[in-house]
């Protein structure tokens, strides 16, 4: 049984920073893509970035290229997202995710199995 917990939100002033970290276990992600997805209110969940966990391979939402990154510790099988220069577009509950087969680092939820339960950014002007 694959389980993601999510950490690290919290309110933030504009231009400020954080660190969510996103703990998996159950099972090696080593063949797995993984994922940052964001989920603001009445809108729907959005693609913010993945990694591949064995090449560490990465691809991101172009409004977050530059401010954001991902990367992962295989030591601690745990996800990061870095969030720097953050702007009131951001706040958003942010969801942690996994897909096991691989294949391509999707930007759809559909193809991701696993799913924490979010972490709430908020970022005040």
């Amino acid at each position: 049984q694959v389980q993601l917990a999510e950490s690290g939100g919290g309110l933030v002033e504009a231009g400020g920073s954080l660190r969510l970290s996103c703990a998996a276990s159950g099972r090696t992600f080593s063949n797995y893509v993984m994922g940052w997805f964001r989920q603001a209110p009445g809108k729907e969940r959005e693609f913010v970035a993945a990694i591949r966990w064995s090449t560490t391979a990465t691809r991101y939402l172009d409004s977050v290229k530059g401010r954001f990154t991902i990367s992962r510790d295989n030591a601690k099988n745990t996800l990061y997202l870095q969030m720097n220069s953050l702007k009131p577009e951001d706040t958003a509950v942010y969801y942690c995710a996994a897909d096991r087969t691989g294949y391509s680092m999707a930007t759809v939820p559909l193809s991701y199995d696993y799913w924490g339960q979010g972490t709430q950014v908020t970022v005040s002007s």
